[in-house]
């Protein structure tokens, strides 16, 4: 009996091992190549494997957990972003983790940025797959599978970590994912009673306040008087809409006729936001829009040194105006 049960213990053990040699050398079903995904400082094995399931990489992470187990490199995988290029096996994949074979090389989308430079910036770098060269805002958004006429706001301004090969595409999702995920969790946290219709109209908002002041104390502030504004049914009137609204023919002045060209985006003659975002806002901006500064401030003017006066009223704004701009 203790004869039989040893051979079928060893029998079973003979067949685990073959299972997990098979496994171990067998390629993972990857969502997609190139795959990205990063894995956080401090991570247990169990969260590091829910991660890449979440991400594609395999479809459960027992058996990944088992192989690192086996080959007492459990605790030795290290955090960083990754990108897998080809297909690979559990084998060599823990291999990379555990190597901390990280993405390295980097591209950074500035806040306040356009789509425009955006693309630019991608087209410029060299280690960068560049499948959208040449084609146009909506080829680039079909391509995506993004449902939207205009793609100007909706990509987060960061620093994405990139391989050698990385393609423009991969790139393009991941900020139009990191936007959504950011704007969607202010939008479910905002204040109440703002006067926006949707989490488009906020990014819109953001995009205003980030192209306004490059201080992040002050955005609070901006975002109060815009809101204020569209509450006491007042034009935003706002330089960079404008600004925007000319395009390629602005040659770093704004002229009185420009204010008066009625434009999708000239918030002189017409009421509202503009139609849609003018560059890409950073969090900070997208936070404002959604948890403006509670004050009655309708007005403000820049100060020369980067920040700006807020007054509450006409009299005092002129003053503002008179004191930081005609005198100085």
């Amino acid at each position: 009996m203790i004869k039989r049960a040893f051979i079928w213990g060893m029998l079973v053990l003979g067949l685990a091992t073959a299972y997990m040699y098979w496994y171990a050398h067998t390629s993972l079903p990857l969502k997609q190549t190139p795959l990205e995904f990063d894995l956080k400082p401090g991570s247990n094995l169990v969260t590091i494997t829910s991660r890449m399931q979440a991400a594609g990489v395999m479809n459960d992470g027992l058996r990944f957990r088992v192989l690192a187990r086996i080959m007492g490199k459990a605790g030795k995988i290290k955090a960083g972003f990754y990108t897998l290029n080809q297909q690979i096996t559990p084998l060599q994949l823990l291999t990379k983790l555990t190597a901390g074979e990280v993405s390295l090389r980097e591209i950074v989308f500035i806040e306040g940025w356009t789509f425009a430079q955006m693309r630019d910036a991608l087209n410029a770098h060299p280690l960068v797959k560049h499948e959208t060269l040449g084609m146009s805002e909506q080829q680039v958004l079909q391509l995506l599978n993004i449902p939207l006429n205009h793609a100007e706001g909706w990509f987060f301004p960061s620093t994405y970590y990139i391989d050698a090969g990385s393609s423009d595409v991969s790139i393009l999702r991941r900020a139009y994912e990191t936007m959504q995920m950011h704007l969607q969790h202010e939008w479910a946290g905002r204040d109440k009673n703002l006067p926006y219709a949707t989490p488009a109209d906020a990014l819109t908002m953001a995009s205003i306040i980030e192209k306004e002041t490059g201080v992040k104390d002050e955005r609070p502030l901006i975002a109060a008087v815009f809101i204020n504004r569209l509450r006491l049914g007042m034009r935003l009137q706002t330089d960079p809409t404008v600004i925007y609204g000319i395009g390629k023919n602005y040659d770093g002045n704004i002229r009185k006729r420009d204010l008066l060209a009625d434009t999708p985006y000239n918030t002189y003659t017409r009421a509202g936001l503009p139609p849609t975002a003018i560059a890409m806002p950073g969090l900070d901006s997208i936070k404002a829009a959604l948890h403006p500064a509670h004050s009655d401030i309708i007005y403000f003017v820049a100060k020369g040194d980067g920040t700006h006066y807020f007054s509450n009223n006409l009299v005092e704004h002129n003053r503002a105006v008179a004191r930081y701009q005609k005198n100085g």
